[in-house]
């Protein structure tokens, strides 16, 4: 699986793109959003909105830093939408440039898009509350569940981190690949100690941005 771009470097038609797009990527995301929407009600609903969750935000209140103020300050930027933009479109230019293959640059891109959309969507259905902690950042118009920062780090930096298996120099390629997958865990860290999401916002956000990196990597169909 992770090698499936090696593979198989034939390029694909403009309509086998569409195709293996909408339904390897697009029609499973709509399961993801679905399943989301569906947790978000039973977490608002059923469970109260999981009151045992209120002490950990508590506990990380009560264990702030300015240390810790400023570096997950600095984690949480990199979650913002401008820099995963920014960085996609680099690292897409980047390995266009260097493959030639344009349906392998883009996994990022179709990864952050389709956690995007599902996040918007189910956020917007959900309308869970923030913590009722201070919190150190503005927030968003977007409700608390999913975490969107966690969703978009674990989408963009686990592609990447598939993508660097390309590398051929392996002291780097190993390098890369833990920085990869570090950061989506950071973010979730940063989003909890800066009372901005609860435990389940960022588990979910976590697995909405793993399940799109998982779509995104195998939206094509290969030989291989």
């Amino acid at each position: 699986m992770i090698h499936r771009y090696e593979i198989d470097r034939s390029a694909p038609t403009r309509s086998e793109f569409w195709h293996d797009l909408g339904r390897r990527a697009a029609l499973p995301g709509l399961a993801v959003l679905a399943a989301l929407v569906a947790v978000g009600f039973l977490i608002t609903g059923p469970l109260g909105g999981v009151p045992a969750e209120a002490g950990i935000n508590e506990a990380l209140v009560d264990g702030r830093t300015p240390f810790l103020d400023q570096a997950t300050f600095l984690v949480s930027l990199v979650g913002n939408t401008e820099f995963v933009i920014g960085l996609g479109a680099l690292v897409i230019g980047l390995v266009w440039w260097r493959t030639r293959e344009w349906w392998f640059a883009i996994i990022p891109a179709i990864a952050v898009a389709l956690q995007a959309v599902i996040f918007m969507a189910s956020a917007a259905v959900v309308g869970r509350e923030r913590p009722d902690v201070e919190q150190l950042d503005h927030a968003p118009p977007t409700s608390s569940f999913p975490s969107g920062h966690t969703g978009a780090a674990a989408a963009i930096y686990l592609s990447l981190a598939l993508m660097a298996q390309r590398i051929p120099n392996p002291a780097l390629r190993v390098l890369v690949t833990l920085l990869c997958l570090l950061m989506p865990f950071a973010m979730g860290f940063s989003r909890l100690y800066r009372g901005m999401h609860s435990m389940t916002d960022v588990v979910f956000g976590f697995i909405n941005g793993a399940i799109c990196a998982y779509l995104a990597w195998n939206y094509l169909r290969r030989e291989g």
